[in-house]
């Protein structure tokens, strides 16, 4: 009898396979497979510009970035140089390189807020030190988190409650984004005890339509800081150098206390930083943050050299022309299939949702998944990203593919 023949496996579906045996979950838990659409690959293999490669070999126009981080597009030859030169010379030493200084000076000259800046490595531990250094300075513990937000991964603001304990959240108190009353009853019920406001840059959570902080909230949080001697903190983690060099609630004219940042920071070398105001340098200065590789010459490096080239660029006005030119296809495509869409946020990070998508975002994924097939990687429910380089010609790429997507999934509706 002859054998069944044996279906090879994909590199991607080879490499599922064996993460599963020797890291908790696979991809599936605490490495974003869950984020994205059925269907789509889980691992790469490089990225180009506007592009980025499975481990298949398949290339796709990316509408996502590495989730934020390249602001300048994949392998971008003066952030890499300036990163290699300094690799070439030793990333981790007995204490930081000279990009160190330059890059905090850089950072005070480019944020309208900052007399200081401090550097971790990741998102989660830039506002964990916002928080603590509030708490530092104020003496004071309650802080105000929006509902529905995301400010990281640690107990005190991670969305699981999987090993997370109440005295972890024993001191946060809630308010509605975009709401001063919501806010003002929050810093009432906070008392004489309110260490800080922290607000996103604007409003992304998760599979929500997005809105951008209104003047007016804005204006009331900073007011009410003022009053009550809160620290006003901005959550800049994940639009910070994409829609504002100087910080994202400048669009509003609201200055924080205390920002947060990383993703664009570095174009993909891995850095955070805290910018704050004189009057918290003090605690900062005093609380006890560190890490192994906080201070790896490599990333500052490359973060000197990407602030600089979006100052040259004039990056967020590169980015905002090319979202608003892909969100006007999108949007035309859709009507012109018969799909009502609504495309929410800034234009450099969209979201697109179908009206009438459930929770789930149904259609939205049928759509990624087709866009997926003719090469464009978007996403349903998270904000999407654009870099620098999505220029003119990469959108016109993009939307000829969108328009086949289009086709595809209202000939799947009518059958």
């Amino acid at each position: 009898m002859t054998p069944a023949p044996q279906h090879s496996l994909t590199p991607d579906q080879d490499l599922r396979q064996r993460a599963a045996r020797v890291i908790p979950g696979g991809l599936w838990g605490h490495q974003r497979a869950a984020a994205v659409p059925r269907g789509y690959p889980q691992f790469f293999k490089g990225g180009k510009g506007a592009r980025v490669t499975d481990a298949n070999g398949q290339s796709y126009i990316d509408f996502m970035c590495a989730w934020g981080p390249m602001v300048l597009g994949y392998g971008n030859e003066v952030v890499d140089r300036a990163a290699l030169g300094q690799i070439a010379m030793g990333d981790s030493l007995n204490g930081p390189t000279p990009h160190l200084v330059e890059l905090a000076e850089l950072m005070v000259e480019t944020i309208p807020h900052a007399d200081w800046a401090m550097f971790q490595k990741n998102g989660t531990d830039a506002t964990t030190a916002c928080v603590t250094i509030a708490r530092a300075t104020t003496q004071k513990r309650k802080v105000l988190v929006a509902r529905g937000a995301y400010h990281g991964a640690a107990p005190w603001c991670t969305p699981s409650l999987l090993g997370v304990t109440s005295e972890d959240r024993a001191h946060l108190l809630h308010y509605d984004y975009n709401d001063a009353e919501s806010l003002k009853a929050a810093v009432a019920e906070a008392g004489e005890d309110l260490a800080a406001v922290i607000v996103s840059a604007f409003k992304h959570d998760l599979g929500k339509v997005q809105s951008a902080p209104d003047r007016d909230f804005a204006t009331a949080a900073r007011a009410l800081c003022d009053a009550t001697g809160a620290a006003l903190i901005v959550d800049d983690v994940r639009a910070g150098f994409r829609l504002n060099l100087g910080g994202t609630w400048e669009e509003v004219g609201v200055r924080a206390d205390l920002s947060a940042w990383s993703k664009a920071i570095a174009n993909g070398y891995p850095l955070s930083a805290v910018t704050g105001a004189e009057r918290f340098r003090e605690a900062a200065a005093q609380i006890y943050v560190t890490g192994s590789f906080w201070y790896g010459g490599t990333p500052m490096a490359a973060a000197v050299a990407t602030i600089r080239e979006l100052h040259r660029l004039n990056g967020p006005a590169l980015m905002k022309a090319s979202g608003e030119a892909f969100r006007q296809g999108l949007s035309e495509q859709a009507a012109r299939h018969g799909f009502e869409v609504d495309l929410s946020g800034p234009a450099a990070m969209p979201l697109m949702k179908f009206a009438g998508d459930d929770e789930l975002s149904t259609l939205g994924e049928q759509f990624c998944q087709q866009a997926l097939a003719e090469g464009v990687y978007l996403h349903h429910r998270h904000n999407m990203f654009l870099s620098t380089a999505h220029d003119a010609a990469v959108i016109a790429e993009a939307l000829e593919r969108t328009e086949k997507a289009f086709t595809a999934l209202a000939q799947n509706r009518r059958t």
